[in-house]
């Protein structure tokens, strides 16, 4: 993983018509389409996976509504209110968003199941044809938007060098995460409603069909706590992995006026954009007052990186040792 490629990253972040937009924005027309569908099929046939797959897609229209939000509005340019930016907020509305998920999707899904259960209602028969066709439907639309994603997602993985799966478990990018494992939970939801409908058929038991919809309202909770705790982590400050620090550090020691860095810490405050603070030496020797002019100005040079927001410096003990940038960086 090379520098250029975490700044090439930053770039594409931070760019007007980023490609995540466009992700969230197919998304957002694939299930605005399938959760009016799922609901007229779920009304007609009274089918229990079905009106699980209705509330799952409801809940992700209305993620990606907020997932919007979060893109637009992480996006602004740092003021004088906030020096580090409003990265973070992309964090907050995706929160919101993956709360959603568990709240409208998951619990729904699971307490209509479970009362149908209960109920052992021999719901959706005669009308299963219905069922099949919107869940074809529903097929070819979710995998055109997880189609997407995936390929948003290989793309960025390949270019840092890491597995597609680890990369998106642990990118600093919370919209396109949540598309991704929102539309493969939309994948897997639909075989096993389309499984639960077809043993209905088969055997006359509704139980299977409730049994579906308590399985895709588990799903649909896994998922959603995953994300929120991913977003949790980064609004709490989310650190560098090992060799992204290390980056940051060369980052820091190509500038022509640090001779030296003993201390550097560096987090997350929004995709792709770092708050840095370290302890350097500045070359020659100046008085105090020059001395804090010349660290604000190797400040302001530094934060002309694409992937650094805001950075601090502070002098460095003179007893202290320097960090390499080949080693480890502590």
């Amino acid at each position: 993983m090379s520098l250029e490629a975490y700044e090439d990253e930053a770039r594409d972040q931070r760019g007007e018509n980023g490609e995540s937009t466009l992700t969230v924005a197919i998304a957002l027309g694939a299930n605005a389409l399938l959760a009016v569908a799922k609901s007229v099929a779920a009304a007609l046939t009274g089918s229990a996976a079905m009106v699980a797959e209705a509330a799952h897609s409801w809940s992700d229209t209305g993620n990606e509504v907020f997932l919007v939000i979060a893109e637009r509005r992480g996006r602004r340019p740092r003021d004088a209110e906030h020096p580090r930016g409003y990265g973070r907020e992309t964090y907050i509305w995706s929160l919101v968003a993956a709360f959603g998920l568990f709240s409208a999707g998951a619990v729904v899904s699971i307490w209509h199941g479970a009362t149908a259960l209960l109920r052992s209602a021999e719901e959706g028969g005669g009308h299963f044809t219905a069922n099949y066709v919107i869940l074809a439907a529903a097929l070819v639309l979710e995998g055109i938007s997880f189609f997407q994603a995936s390929r948003q997602v290989h793309g960025k993985a390949s270019m840092l060098g890491l597995h597609p799966a680890r990369y998106v478990s642990r990118t600093s990018d919370p919209t396109l995460r949540a598309v991704f494992f929102e539309d493969a939970s939309a994948l897997i939801g639909i075989v096993i409603a389309t499984i639960g409908i077809g043993l209905h058929q088969l055997t006359g038991e509704a139980a299977y069909d409730a049994c579906g919809s308590i399985l895709i309202g588990i799903l649909l909770a896994v998922v959603a706590v995953f994300l929120m705790r991913r977003n949790m982590a980064y609004l709490l400050g989310q650190g560098l992995p090992e060799q992204m620090h290390r980056e940051v550090l060369r980052i820091m020691l190509r500038h022509p006026q640090i001779e030296r860095i003993t201390y550097l810490h560096a987090e997350f405050v929004g995709p792709s954009r770092l708050f840095v603070v370290a302890a350097v030496d500045l070359l020659g020797d100046d008085s105090e007052g020059h001395l804090a002019l010349r660290f604000r100005e190797v400040e302001r040079d530094i934060e002309r990186s694409d992937l650094i927001e805001d950075v601090v410096l502070t002098p460095a003990p003179p007893d202290e040792p320097a960090l390499l940038a080949e080693g480890p960086t502590g």
